[in-house]
């Protein structure tokens, strides 16, 4: 069992910066892939952000060139830099860890972005 345990949100005004980290435990090993998904209130969850193990990324192209993910193996962490937010990002994102960013295994509770000023 893995346990995903994320920080990092709350209210930022648009144009303003947020930093997300997810802090893996348990039994991790085999975990390829991990990163963000988010759901705004309405409607489906969506992927975000990923990277795998050998640091291939994958973005949403609603944030690419706004959000940056990077992983640190050696902490089992993974962050979710975003900058340049929008109203439109408000949700609550979710860690995953699992095969890929389709194959998710573990989600973590959650944590809220609201971006409104």
């Amino acid at each position: 069992q893995v346990q995903l345990v994320e920080s990092g949100g709350g209210l930022v005004q648009p144009g303003g910066s947020l930093r997300l980290s997810c802090a893996a435990s348990g039994s991790i090993f085999g975990i390829n892939a991990m990163g963000w998904y988010r759901q705004a209130l309405g409607k489906q969850r969506e992927l975000v952000a990923g990277i795998t193990g050998r640091n291939g990324t994958t973005y949403a192209d609603s944030v690419k060139g706004r959000f940056t993910i990077s992983r640190d193996n050696a902490k089992n962490t993974v962050s979710l830099q975003m900058n340049s937010l929008k109203p439109e990002d408000t949700a609550d994102y979710y860690c995953y860890a699992g095969q890929s960013a389709y194959l998710v295994k573990y989600w973590g509770k959650g944590t809220l972005v609201t971006v409104s000023s």
